[in-house]
């Protein structure tokens, strides 16, 4: 079994890139890229967006992890492969497994939504539970690693891994060969620096420009002390790019290759994600939503042609409502309200009056009047809207002043 470390590890060249697409032709689709009418606008400048959301599994993991299993020894694939991950490396690695009819196991959180446990074991991997978080998760499967022999397929921290995510900057230049900047998301950095890899060897004008969350920025301080730093306590609902320490093999070509990294916030990943449903009607989870974030928050500053990487789509249905709903809140779209009414028969119709004169579309009414808090005469309500706007966010609060309520935001 190869027990080397990162340092020992072989650079990732071009060679090894191309060697990877040959690799994956019939395996891995060669996912579309779709232009974006409204994100161009804003840029000033023609968008496009590369949909490895549409890729087998559903976000691009299965790239690298397909050629590095294809590449293990004989007897390194009897002795079979173990993963550990939330989602997509362990779609991933359970596909690719099965492909190549190597026996798999991949531990997952004991939180992971149930849909990618489900998702996993129908690739055909073995799943077993273990743990709170990934950092327990990956400790487990590495001492199975050990005690079993199985081989351990790093989400990203390996040549092999990094030259079959450097497939997508190979197509990105077919696709779009007059493109000038692309726009990716980093966890531990297997993608961004695959295609940094394929894209900078190839044409060192292209700008690559890395987008983290900024709960979750293990980057930038990494950079700027000139090694792999760990953050404490990532947080970021983007799971796909929660990852507290960058990789040692892809930290090294990021940090020669990659331009830029930026910081999105929360608010900013759910209005991109708001948007690919809404404009480009495409299911793209957080994390693959990070490179439209990064063009919303500042659309001016990147070059056209944009190659926006939308690196995966796997969102458990329940983050998608929840996250849909903080983008339309952020976006002015949604307005929740408590305040206090007279408890008298017609009091509610009266604020429902008031709230229809501004055209604000009541969702959902709480009504609550056992409260210890309140009044022996009151009433709280609480009123979910569906408002255009923040000017109209604004309107409907100046109206229900007007109309004697006192708001709670």
């Amino acid at each position: 079994m190869n027990h080397r470390t990162p340092d020992a590890l072989p650079p990732v060249t071009l060679d090894d890139v191309r060697g990877a697409q040959k690799m994956l032709s019939g395996v891995a689709r060669v996912t579309a890229m779709e232009g974006s009418r409204h994100l161009s606008q804003l840029v000033g400048a023609p968008v496009h967006l590369k949909c490895e959301n549409l890729q087998r599994t559903g976000s691009f993991k299965l790239r690298g992890a397909y050629v590095r299993i294809a590449g293990l020894l004989p007897e390194e694939r009897a002795a079979g492969v173990v993963a550990a991950s939330a989602g997509n490396h362990a779609q991933g690695v359970a596909l690719a497994s099965s492909l190549l009819g190597v026996r798999s196991t991949v531990f997952m959180p004991k939180g992971a939504p149930l849909p990618k446990i489900s998702a996993t074991r129908d690739y055909g991997a073995e799943v077993r539970l273990h743990g709170q978080v990934v950092d327990e998760t990956l400790a487990a499967a590495q001492e199975y690693a050990a005690e079993t022999g199985a081989v351990f397929i790093h989400p990203f921290d390996h040549p092999d891994i990094i030259a079959g995510q450097g497939t997508v900057g190979l197509e990105i230049l077919e696709q779009c060969p007059e493109v000038r900047t692309v726009v990716v998301g980093i966890g531990g950095g297997g993608l961004a620096a695959g295609i940094a890899m394929a894209v900078k060897t190839l044409r060192p004008d292209v700008r690559i420009v890395g987008v983290q969350a900024e709960g979750a920025a293990a980057y930038p301080p990494s950079l700027a002390a000139g090694r792999p730093v760990a953050v404490e306590h990532p947080a970021t609902m983007a799971d796909g790019i929660k990852v507290g320490r960058p990789g040692d093999v892809p930290f090294r070509i990021i940090g020669d290759l990659v331009d830029e990294v930026r910081t999105v916030t929360e608010d900013e990943l759910a209005a991109a994600l708001l948007l690919c449903l809404e404009r480009a009607k495409l299911v793209v989870e957080p994390a693959g939503a990070s490179p439209v974030a990064a063009l919303l928050s500042d659309p001016g500053s990147f070059e056209g042609p944009v190659v926006a990487v939308l690196s995966g789509g796997n969102v458990d249905p329940v983050l998608l409502e929840r996250v849909l709903r903080h983008g339309m809140a952020a976006q002015g779209r949604y307005l929740a309200v408590r305040l206090r009414l007279t408890d008298r028969p017609g009091a509610l119709a009266s604020l429902l009056g008031a709230l229809s004169v501004v055209d604000a579309n009541v969702l959902d009414v709480s009504h609550v009047r056992t409260d210890p808090r309140l009044g022996l005469t009151e009433a709280e309500v609480e009123l979910h809207l569906e408002t255009k706007g923040h000017e109209h966010c604004a309107e409907v609060g100046e109206a229900l002043r007007a109309a004697g309520y006192t708001v709670n935001g």
